[in-house]
């Protein structure tokens, strides 16, 4: 377990890469105590209880927060969200779904997994996956998970749950307030009635206000008074706009909804609990795939498929608490996740006594 969480913080999480981690002289820098082959490792992701895991994700993060790593921030979010990853050419285990081409042909498969993220700090920790199985949906996979993970950290661990447009659906918003959550959800046009009436309201209305974050201009419209629809079990529904004016022209506009109380949530907070839907994206997704094995495929069975995304996860939550946490002292400026791979990878070097015969 040690080596597969290990390698996918230096950065090797292929079976072949740890088995010659683990054979080589790098073995005991990386408190590895025996050898073993990429066989093993497939048997023995094969057997092993996600749920273990999957707790052990949240009591990190808990144990974070006893830690004042969430401090910074007045309110903690939850993102969700799913994507694909680890392509194949034929189906080979439960978690396969077809890629069809234009004449609705099969060229390939696909795996498909929800996930969640702590967000809204700093520090973004994504802590559970869910695949989805046959049949199954992103909507469904991502209840699921979402009321696990809640059971995981604890009632009052997060403030607020952030999603795209998908999830702005009355079951989906219902689930979340009966878990004490808040929801600040995208609203296009799957919800024509209250787009449009958001876009007639603030037509010909100045901003409530504006500000500047970096480089950028930013202008909201906000209000709190929008009649729900009619499967909607809210008395109100607020709606925030925010137009994004960016350095090069560019001009990003969208729409928000939320139950949070305006007098409770200002609108520059509720911006930022917007914008940190996009955190799930960037040092989810994209840091799993780009720079780690969560596009992979290592072993194809489903349960090692979904160990490795959770181990994924583990590893991408230790690294950064060690990074920007524990190896933060004073003003210096914590590594960046290269440099630390880098220093970590020069101490697995070995140094040989010179050859003098």
């Amino acid at each position: 377990m040690w080596a597969l969480i290990i390698s996918e913080v230096i950065r090797q999480g292929a079976f072949h890469a740890i088995e010659s981690l683990v054979r080589s002289r790098a073995r005991r820098a990386l408190a590895v105590t025996r050898r073993f082959g990429d066989d093993t490792l497939a048997y023995f992701t094969e057997r092993l209880d996600p749920s273990v895991t999957r707790k052990a994700l949240a009591q990190v993060a808990q144990r974070a927060k006893r830690n004042k790593a969430f401090d910074c921030q007045r309110f903690i979010g939850l993102a969700l969200d799913g994507t694909g990853a680890a392509r194949s050419r034929k189906a080979r285990c439960a978690l396969c779904h077809p890629i069809y081409n234009a004449e609705h042909e099969i060229v390939g498969h696909n795996h498909h997994f929800s996930m969640i993220c702590i967000v809204g700090a700093e520090i973004v920790l994504p802590f559970d996956v869910e695949p989805y199985g046959p049949g199954d949906s992103e909507l469904a996979a991502s209840g699921r998970m979402l009321e696990r993970g809640v059971e995981h950290l604890g009632p009052r661990f997060a403030d607020y749950v952030v999603a795209d447009g998908l999830y702005a659906n009355a079951p989906f918003l219902h689930r979340v307030g009966k878990l004490g959550l808040r929801a600040v959800v995208r609203l296009k046009g799957n919800l024509p009635e209250l787009l449009a009436a958001a876009e007639a309201r603030f037509a010909n209305r100045p901003p409530s206000s504006s500000f500047t974050q970096g480089k950028d201009h930013i202008e909201l419209w906000d209000a709190d008074d929008f009649d729900p629809w009619e499967s909607l079990k809210w008395s109100t529904v607020r709606v925030l706009k925010y137009r994004q004016h960016k350095p090069d022209g560019q001009v990003v506009e969208a729409y928000w909804l939320t139950d949070f109380p305006s007098g409770q949530v200002g609108s520059r907070a509720l911006f930022a609990m917007a914008k940190s839907r996009w955190q799930i994206e960037n040092q989810g997704f994209n840091e799993g795939k780009n720079r780690h094995s969560l596009e992979r495929i290592r072993h194809h069975h489903e349960n090692s498929l979904l160990m490795g995304w959770l181990l994924n996860c583990l590893a991408l939550v230790i690294e950064r608490l060690y990074r920007l946490r524990y190896l933060h002292r004073g003003e210096r400026q914590p590594y960046t996740a290269m440099e630390l791979v880098r220093i970590m990878w020069l101490s697995l070097g070995v140094v040989r006594p010179a050859n003098t015969s």
